[in-house]
């Protein structure tokens, strides 16, 4: 039996399309030669370069692939993406499920793993997971970046402000000063330093005498302990308490001479005595004094045994 060309040609055109329609569904996710597969869908803000025909995995094992991914058409949920993708259908997991978005590896390249939960109502064809991103070490790295450069800018804003703050402060008299003062406080803690060179030398050659000096506190010290210990002992209380007796009975003393009793009260006090013995201190000053001038009107002898002739008058 001859085949005609015809039928060659129809043929291969049969094969060409067949093995174009499989390529395409191959290139989408879909795989003729697998069967019937689930097809579920996620929502994200951002796809972070997750493409179609990226793989789809649940713990590592690639189960399917992304077929689709387009924009809603809800208007409360303008700009944000749908994600379609499939998976085997004898694998089953709960609506809890999150569908993550991560980085197969460090050149970039994105995947969708599915991250099960077996609890509550099983997922079916056509669901909706929720959606997660899993932050990379780039993203991670700029996350943290960005918060650091906002306040690396605002620092470096801040030191240019005060910078040009110093700059309109520091006029060419206010720098000198400036210098003068930094001068000054060089030559201040080079003069300490001196000094204290100078302490430490004193200290290391009079170590013995501050040794001995020392000592002889410690000693004083203890000997202040032993005299503390001696008063105590010698029943100080007793001592002071005679003494304030003392201070009573002196004070009573003085306050009865303040009152003008007893003799020395009354010399104190009474004006007539006080006269009396002036007049009488006087009067015997007198005597004295006359005696001095005048001896023979007091004392009369002769070594003869010759009469006294009485006082008589010196001429003048």
């Amino acid at each position: 039996m001859k085949i005609s060309r015809e039928f060659k040609t129809g043929v291969v055109a049969v094969v060409i399309i067949s093995l174009f329609i499989w390529g395409y569904n191959y290139m989408k996710g879909l795989n003729l030669f697998d069967g019937p597969l689930q097809t579920y869908f996620t929502e994200y803000t951002n796809v972070q370069g997750l493409n179609t025909s990226s793989v789809v995995t649940i713990n590592g094992v690639e189960v399917g692939k992304v077929l689709d991914i387009k924009f809603s058409k809800d208007e409360t949920k303008r700009g944000r993406l749908i994600v379609e993708f499939s998976v085997e259908e004898d694998f089953e997991f709960s609506k809890n499920s999150v569908a993550k978005i991560y980085s197969a590896s460090l050149m970039g390249g994105k995947s969708l793993a599915i991250v099960p939960s077996y609890e509550g109502e099983t997922a079916v064809s056509g669901d909706f997971l929720r959606g997660e991103i899993e932050s990379d070490i780039f993203s991670s790295v700029t996350e943290k970046l960005n918060p650091l450069q906002a306040k690396v800018e605002n620092v470096i804003v801040s030191a240019d402000s005060l910078m040009t703050g110093l700059t309109d402060v520091l006029d060419v008299k206010s720098r000198q000063s400036l210098k003068s003062s930094i001068a000054e406080l060089n030559l201040t803690v080079t003069n300490f330093k001196n000094a204290s060179q100078a302490v430490n030398k004193l200290i290391e050659s009079n170590d013995e005498k501050l040794s001995r000096t020392l000592t002889n506190a410690e000693e004083m010290t203890k000997n202040l302990s032993k005299l503390s210990d001696t008063l105590v002992n010698a029943n100080l209380g007793l001592t002071i308490r005679d003494i304030e007796s003392t201070i009573t009975s002196l004070n009573a003393v003085l306050n009865g001479l303040e009152k003008g009793e007893g003799s020395l009260g009354k010399l104190l006090k009474d004006e007539e005595m006080y006269n009396n013995l002036t007049n009488a201190s006087k009067e015997l000053e007198e005597l004295l004094n006359e005696m001095k001038l005048h001896p023979k009107r007091f004392v009369h002898f002769s070594l003869f045994g010759k009469k006294d002739k009485g006082y008589v008058e010196p001429k003048q």
